[in-house]
């Protein structure tokens, strides 16, 4: 029982007024070192949490506390978590699934909002936030033709603060690179890394797919894409550094798959790789019970698992340990160490989601495209 809640189920007769002090200038969830209280109040027959921890129930039932409309559910929450959930409130026959009224922190995704549990001592990070101080590159956008996907693509470009056409930049292409701006502030964390010297300035292409699902689960037309005809294009245009150290492939969750299957594809073209929550599925023995979206990744990595070979020099791997895809990150890394390849591999306490990526994103970036400054530092 928490310090919190233990006060108020202590009084006799908890009304009203004594629910209205308790919450009087709290922050929720309650969080007391480990323990995390959770906390709804309105009418309700049952209230859950819904929650995307990989291992737990994913529907935790709260208590009332009597006489009162106060709800509360305390759970173990380690330090430095992050948790991304919603509360399911259960009323006669219907059940709504809403952000937590109580708690203003929001983390937004492709389809919607989740309210956020920051447990004891989790920061976010200041370098993730406008550093005034810091110049602003450009994103520009440009039209790439493409035989291999039949259509053209538009494809927004990253030009780095001080952009000078006398100089060569390496370059990173990123998948879902749109979602990266808007929900992992992308530009902002690339402005002020490269503003403090950690991170080497970069042309930073950003791809979005129309398809992602089939075209990232390792399709060879958009390995062709973005291993041949998007460098191609970017060569001609931007003054790009040669040889593969200048060039890196990035993705999150089918985005790491997509990068490392053209990586596979197009071997040492590509020096470097930052792969974050990849969904990197395979099977010991039998079907993969992952759905027949899964079945060519699944492929693809029993295949790598048969017969690891070398593909980059640098390979930055980031999952977060509440992910139901954390076994089979920890499984792929000591594949890729086998083959010579220089990996740095990170966990995190936080979920699949675009929060948890920014947070990994000064880390795998300064690893692959040190600036002079980490340099230091390393």
């Amino acid at each position: 029982m928490t310090i919190a809640i233990r006060r108020l189920l202590e009084l006799e007769e908890p009304d009203d007024a004594a629910v209205d002090e308790f919450l009087a200038g709290r922050e929720v969830p309650i969080v007391e070192g480990r323990n995390v209280t959770f906390v709804y109040r309105g009418e309700a027959d049952a209230v859950y949490l819904q929650h995307w921890i990989f291992g737990l129930p994913s529907a935790q039932p709260f208590l009332r506390v009597e006489g009162t409309d106060l709800w509360y559910l305390i759970q173990d929450i380690p330090l430095r978590s992050r948790v991304e959930y919603k509360l399911e409130v259960q009323r006669g026959d219907t059940n709504r699934l809403i952000r937590d009224p109580l708690n203003p922190s929001l983390a937004h995704d492709p389809f919607g909002a989740n309210s956020v549990c920051h447990g004891a001592e989790y920061r976010a990070p200041e370098w993730a936030e406008r550093d005034p101080q810091a110049r602003q590159g450009k994103v520009e956008s440009i039209r790439v033709p493409s035989a291999a996907l039949g259509r053209d693509e538009e494809v927004l470009v990253y030009l780095p603060a001080r952009f000078r056409t006398r100089r060569r930049y390496p370059l990173l292409i990123v998948h879902d690179g749109r979602d990266y701006l808007r929900f992992s502030s992308l530009q902002t964390v690339l402005d002020n890394l490269i503003f403090r010297d950690e991170v080497a300035p970069l042309v930073v292409a950003l791809t979005q797919s129309r398809d992602r699902l089939r075209e990232y689960a390792t399709d060879p037309r958009h390995s062709q894409f973005v291993g041949e005809e998007l460098p191609a294009v970017l060569e001609a245009r931007y003054p790009l550094g040669r040889g593969p150290e200048n060039r890196a492939l990035a993705g999150a969750s089918f985005g790491a798959v997509a990068s490392f299957a053209a990586a596979l594809r197009y071997p040492e073209r590509f020096g470097r790789l930052l792969l974050q929550s990849g969904s990197f599925a395979f099977t010991d023995i039998g079907p993969s019970r992952r759905g027949p979206l899964f079945e060519p990744i699944v492929e693809m990595v029993n295949d790598y698992r048969e017969s690891p070979v070398r593909v980059a020099e640098r390979v930055f791997v980031s999952c977060g340990v509440y992910e139901s895809l954390i076994y089979e990150n920890r499984s792929l890394v000591p594949l890729l160490q086998k083959t010579g390849m220089d990996v740095r591999y990170v966990e995190a306490h936080d979920g699949h989601n675009w929060e948890n990526w920014r947070d990994r994103l000064r880390e795998g970036l300064s690893f692959l495209f040190p600036g002079p400054l980490w340099m230091i530092y390393e």
